[in-house]
């Protein structure tokens, strides 16, 4: 065979391999707007800071306080009654609903860097709190975002001005009250983003203001000022999962935005601090995540994943029908190259 007939059928190869390879993912739905479901309108709620849901109720606490608040609100926001304990925090700052319907308050504020312990409170239903203080391996940090894995253990998020946020869980069994060693288990880096709010412009949509995760521990949700950031954990692995690729979700113009949590049907929430702030909703946003996981099973050859036409680029299988016909028009060629020499 010439060499030109070789580059021919060797173009033919690398074009039906890259239909193959190269073939863009499956078109994951975009997320929706966030939309106000209600109003928080009670001035008892005026910090909002954290926030969690049961379907029914939602939980929410305020930024700091002098003692252990959680008010339970209905589906318009109204405040239906206030859990609370005579336990004087330092500063809230999160919120987690355990399986079992504990409510875990994250006590870990440290804007100055100058606490030796930070904390989590356990609130029963009922208002009994049981306090567990937590040290660092590596000085102070300021965190402001709680998550409960499948197990209900609690991990930390920290608040970094750089991007990385450090993920910090207790390294025994939580000893009341304590204090338990953390230890260090990953870090997530986020990068800025245009998306408009928060107290200090484009520096806000890095900084971790909260967490949450939906009942089955599926899907892991990060959010900053101006954005959420939703993980795959198949699993329920919490560090893993940080580890992966995230669905963007933009909640623009928030004021002061700190408190995200998901309802049962995979609904985010999210809301501001402020008197008078909407609490907001991103419906089927869960499913995003499950979506994105799909369209990678697909690409990998996964016969679970299904591969469908992208927002551009050929699909999987039309791509190959197309490779494979162009393969055909060049090896066509060069066989009538070859008879040609022959003659």
């Amino acid at each position: 065979m010439t060499l030109h007939g070789r580059s021919l059928l060797a173009l033919a190869a690398f074009l039906v391999g890259m239909s193959v390879l190269t073939a863009p993912a499956a078109g994951a739905a975009e997320p929706a707007a966030p939309e106000t479901v209600c109003t928080i309108n009670d001035k008892r709620v005026g910090e909002l800071s954290g926030l969690a849901s049961d379907g029914e109720n939602r939980y929410a606490i305020n930024d700091g306080g002098s003692r252990i608040e959680i008010f339970v609100l209905g589906r318009d926001c109204g405040v239906r009654k206030v859990i609370t304990s005579p336990t004087d925090p330092f500063d809230v700052e999160d919120l987690a609903r355990g399986a079992d319907g504990t409510l875990w308050l994250a006590d870990t504020g440290d804007n100055r860097k100058q606490r030796d312990t930070v904390a989590l409170h356990a609130v029963t239903p009922q208002g009994k709190s049981t306090l567990y203080r937590l040290t660092y391996p590596d000085g102070q940090h300021d965190t402001e975002a709680l998550l409960l894995d499948r197990s209900g253990t609690p991990f930390l998020i920290t608040k970094n001005v750089l991007g990385e946020a450090t993920i910090y869980r207790p390294a025994g069994k939580l000893a009341s009250p304590g204090p338990t060693a953390l230890e260090k288990a990953g870090s997530v880096s986020l990068k800025t983003t245009d998306t408009p709010g928060g107290p200090v412009g484009s520096l806000g949509s890095v900084l971790v203001t909260g967490a949450a995760s939906t009942p089955d521990g599926k899907v892991i949700a990060l959010r900053t000022y101006t954005d959420a950031y939703l993980y795959p954990a198949p699993d329920g692995d919490v560090v893993a999962a940080l580890g992966r690729e995230p669905v963007r979700v933009p909640l623009p113009n928030e004021k002061q935005g700190e408190a995200i949590a998901f309802d049962p049907d995979g609904t985010l929430l999210s809301g501001t601090e402020g008197a008078g702030q909407p609490l907001r909703a991103v419906r089927g946003a869960a499913a995003l995540v499950a979506d994105r996981q799909g369209d990678a099973r697909a690409v990998a050859g996964d016969p679970q994943g299904n591969a469908s036409s992208g927002g551009s680029g050929v699909p999987v299988l039309p791509g190959i029908v197309i490779a494979v016909g162009v393969a055909g028009l060049l090896l066509f060629g060069v066989n009538r190259l070859r008879r040609r020499a022959r003659r």
